[in-house]
């Protein structure tokens, strides 16, 4: 029976459709199966073998089928030679911060980025391996050219930055780092491979939270690296086999079943936060709405050419209210959930106080609390009436 391969001269929406997937040989169904084996058969004589090899079927820590099959996707959708699917997006992180870094090295990351970020390689890495690190404002390409030292293995940046939504010059920023003989990664979750593809910008990596939008429907966890093969060796054998940090069977099937709709739901995303942060921008009782899509936004043009079609389905915005009023609102909201996570089927908010520890890396308008918002793909007038209803009841309407 003839296996099918879809490469790069498919379009986008076929490729999420397809890649990765075919007819399974044993049963001739249409969809992958999902093999829940934790070990496979060894051959005739294995006293030679490698156990702790990622290649080929072997022990399901060291890879297993549906891993392998939706890794064949991610690579194909971010445009990159290959690509590693591990048990979430810290783990993937945390896998190439590891393979990559050695002790003396230096990193340059993103003053906004998430929180586990910011714990790795401000405190975890720094102070127990004694890699060097600065934190950078990385929306302004220069203040990443100040920053280079001769030890500068990596640069790190988060764009749209969760959770200012700050945006950063993909393209400059990887001309600096490859100047300087560094790498350059780029943590994609924000804006999935639908909008944004980093590596055909310049970046060396791509990360991606896929129990986001990849995902779409908040029932797994997943995370993905992109890039060369010869790196993603060292991170497969490094930190997947040594780490075990390797995603579960059905976690990579659910995955891939979710990826097939991630076109038509990033539209709908897309079109759905830009209605409601305009919307939102127009109330006298927002104090800020941060959206890369709005014109207002400081990095809408670098947005507009790095990003397409769309903007993401993320954003933040703060009222004209104290404390209690922002958790008010909140629990009057009916279509919109209170939860964390984001690039869920539906809308979720998250109330953020004024106690972050990273508060003074952030914009002066974010140090009155806010709420990072990912909007759903509900019908967008639903999303707006949801909030305006919320807006009345607690009396800022």
């Amino acid at each position: 029976m003839k296996q099918h391969t879809f490469g790069s001269e498919y379009g986008f929406q076929t490729r999420a459709v397809h890649t990765g997937n075919d007819i399974d040989l044993d049963t001739g169904a249409i969809k992958r199966p999902i093999t829940m084996a934790n070990s496979y058969a060894l051959p005739y004589d294995p006293t030679d073998m490698n156990w702790s090899s990622a290649e080929g079927n072997l022990y399901t820590r060291n890879g297993g089928s549906n891993q392998k099959y939706l890794q064949e996707k991610i690579a194909s959708l971010e445009g990159g030679e290959d690509c590693i699917v591990l048990a979430s997006g810290v783990a993937a992180l945390s896998g190439l911060f590891f393979a990559l870094l050695q002790q003396g090295d230096h990193v340059i990351f993103s003053s906004v980025t998430y929180i586990a970020v910011y714990r790795l390689l401000n405190e975890l890495l720094n102070n127990k391996f004694g890699v060097e690190t600065t934190i950078v404002d990385t929306s302004d390409p220069q203040n990443v050219r100040k920053a280079i030292r001769p030890n500068t293995k990596l640069i790190h940046i988060e764009t749209p930055g969760n959770p200012t939504l700050s945006i950063s010059d993909i393209h400059a920023i990887a001309e600096i780092a490859h100047e300087n003989g560094a790498l350059l990664s780029v943590d994609n979750t924000f804006a999935s491979p639908f909008n944004q593809r980093p590596i055909e910008l310049g970046a060396d990596f791509s990360i991606e939270s896929l129990t986001k939008y990849i995902n779409g429907h908040g029932d797994a966890m997943g995370g993905s690296i992109t890039g060369p093969k010869n790196y993603l060796d060292m991170i497969r054998a490094q930190s997947q086999v040594n780490l075990g940090a390797t995603i579960s069977p059905f976690n990579a099937w659910l995955i891939m079943r979710g990826s097939v709709t991630l076109p038509l739901r990033m539209r709908q995303h897309n079109e759905n936060a830009l209605a409601v942060a305009k919307w939102l921008e127009a109330q006298d009782c927002v104090s800020f709405v941060a959206y890369p899509g709005l014109e207002s936004n400081k990095g809408h043009e670098i947005a507009k050419k790095q990003m397409n079609p769309g903007f993401g389905g993320v954003m933040s915005f703060g009222l004209k209210a104290d404390h209690d009023t922002h958790n008010q609102f909140v629990s009057h909201l009916k279509v919109i959930t209170s939860a964390v996570s984001l690039g869920h089927d539906e809308s979720l908010i998250v109330f953020l106080g004024e106690n972050d520890e990273r508060q003074y890396l952030y914009p002066d308008e974010f140090s009155n609390g806010f709420f990072r918002f990912s909007v759903g793909i509900e019908d967008a007038e639903d999303i707006i009436a949801d909030l305006q209803q919320a807006l009345k009841k607690t009396g800022l309407l």
